[in-house]
Formats: structure tokens, C-alpha cells, sequence
């Protein structure tokens, strides 16, 4: 299932306002690329292009290229819902919807792609569950309220009702920033069994988990208040985190700025 996705020339805007220019990169299927750079550089605008999220927003529009595998999700016949369903997303905050089960949290995307026998959707639900490293812990209590698990369980939960659908690409916009250590560390483990199967996206402003789990990470930066946001630098996270070729990257590794 996993994809790659290659940008190139991608601008993005917020009605004049240009958020991101020029960003230009190569996301290789069943790894972990992480982005990182001090707030408002853009990196979760970039996250939001890759699944055409970014355009939601009333006058957001995008320049540039994103291939997916070599196909064009920007192209005129292309149906943004249909791009989500093959990238999918999970959020800063952990959002189950509040009214519905567990079992119906999970559920949700696959009864939105059509009906199927109950005995099928039963046999998702649980492979999805096992997947987000939840299964036993809900197992017994499907029909309780998603909203009624811990933030730790509901991100999980979030990661569950994603992959059911079967998506190529996960995308994860700071997804352990709400959470505590413990349940960060669930999380972490579970991105690292994850990229097996999908190619993982993931923003974070935490230096150590970038270190921890990514295999490659981009370094966006903006000239100054007001500038678009910009990668400066992207390599190898062993390598950018030891000698990165760029004295910004440095300084805001080591925390000098950001």
C-alpha cells in the first residue's frame, strides 16, 4: 500500500498571503519523514497540501506539483475526497466523534465508501484496533463512547479509524503534543510498526522525537515575519541531527532559536 510522494515547485497561500514557497522533495514509501521548524514556517500547511486539506480553508489555494506514485492529485479530474481517502490524517488533538461508539468511530470511514456485511466490517474493526495497538484494551467495550477513553487512547483511536479505510500515506500533525509521556511513547512505537505498511508524515516540534522515530526530516525556516516558510534542509535524520550541511538547521537543533 505504501507510496511515494514527490513535490516539486509547490507554493501555497492563504489568499495573498504566501505561506510556503519553492518546497521541493522526494517522501519515500514505508518510512517515517518527519518536519520540523519554529511555529508558523509552514510545515503543517505543507502537511495539510499533500491531502489537498489545505484547500478547505476559504481562499486557500496551491501552486506546484505533488505526485503520488506518479499521479498527479492536483490534477483537474481528481476529486479531492478521493485523494483523503488514499492519505489520510491524524490531528494535533485527538478527535473521536464525541456521539459514536468505538466500534463506530472505527467504522465511520468505511460506511462513508459504501455498505458492507456486518461480519467483514466486524473483522476491520478489530484488524484496525490491533493495528493502532488498542484491541485489547477495548475489546470488551466496543459499544462504550470513544470520547470516553484517555487522550492516549483516543489519538489511538484516531490512528484506528485512519487506517481502516486503507489508505497509502498517513499524515500526522503533532500527534503526541497533547499527550503525556507515557502515551507518547505508545504512539511512537506504534508509527515505528506503521511504516511497514503505509509511508508516515509526521510534524513535530519535539527534537527528540524527531530524532527517535524518523528515518529522513525537513528543516523549514522563514526569512522573517511576514516571509513564506522555506525548507532549508532535508537529509537523512542520523546525519541531520550530527552534521547538518546548514548553520540554521544547527542553531535550531541545539536551540539557539525556535
Amino acid at each position: 500500500m505504501s507510496k511515494q510522494i514527490q513535490v516539486s515547485g509547490l507554493d501555497a497561500y492563504y489568499g495573498a498571503h504566501k505561506a510556503i514557497e519553492d518546497v521541493s522533495m522526494t517522501i519515500e514509501p514505508r518510512s517515517i519523514t518527519a518536519f520540523i521548524g519554529p511555529s508558523g514556517c509552514g510545515k503543517s500547511t505543507f502537511l495539510r497540501t499533500l491531502n489537498r486539506m489545505h484547500e478547505v480553508i476559504p481562499g486557500a489555494r496551491v501552486e506546484g506539483k505533488v505526485l503520488l506514485d506518479g499521479d498527479d492529485l492536483y490534477g483537474a479530474s481528481v476529486e479531492p475526497v478521493s485523494v483523503r481517502r488514499m492519505i489520510g490524517m491524524v490531528f494535533q488533538r485527538p478527535n473521536p466523534f464525541p456521539t459514536m461508539s468505538i466500534y463506530e468511530n472505527v467504522a465511520a470511514g468505511l460506511r462513508l465508501n459504501g455498505r458492507l456485511p456486518k461480519s467483514q466490517l466486524d473483522g476491520i474493526v478489530e484488524e484496525s484496533l490491533k493495528g493502532a495497538n488498542l484491541w485489547n484494551e477495548v475489546k470488551d467495550r466496543l459499544s462504550k463512547p470513544g470520547a470516553g477513553l484517555s487522550g492516549g487512547q483516543q489519538q489511538r483511536l484516531c490512528i484506528a479509524r485512519a487506517i481502516a479505510v486503507k489508505p497509502q500515506v498517513l499524515l500526522m500533525d503533532e500527534p503526541c503534543s497533547a499527550l503525556d509521556p507515557i502515551s507518547t511513547l505508545a504512539i511512537e512505537d506504534l508509527m515505528a510498526k506503521l511504516k511497514d505498511e503505509f509511508t508516515i508524515v509526521i510534524v513535530t516540534h519535539n527534537m527528540q522525537q524527531a530524532a527517535r522515530v524518523s528515518d529522513r526530516t525537513a528543516f523549514f525556516n522563514l526569512a522573517g515575519q511576514g516571509q513564506p516558510g522555506k525548507v532549508v534542509e532535508m537529509d537523512e535524520t542520523s546525519r541531520m541531527f550530527t552534521n547538518p550541511s546548514q548553520k540554521a538547521t544547527e542553531d535550531y537543533i541545539t536551540g539557539r532559536f525556535g
